[in-house]
């Protein structure tokens, strides 16, 4: 079964959220998003996230947008 490019995406923050050792709770609120919107970013039924919201969340990763949607 091919996974979706949401799922790849959710995945990788969630990852990446991780290595940085920060909860759902802080990362949200760093990222200036709702944590019950991040929490189904994680999930198993991610919705489709805008550009914008892709910015954030990589700043508040620090990383670069082009980096979260590296995938292989």
């Amino acid at each position: 079964m091919k996974i979706s490019i949401r799922l790849k995406l959710g995945k990788k923050i969630k990852e990446r959220r991780q290595e940085l050792e920060l909860t759902q709770e802080g990362f949200a609120e760093t990222a200036g998003i709702d944590y019950k919107y991040l929490q189904r970013i994680e999930g198993k039924n991610p919705p489709n996230i805008r550009i914008e919201t892709i910015e954030k969340l990589a700043k508040a990763l620090k990383t670069i947008p082009s980096k979260l949607l590296e995938f292989e």
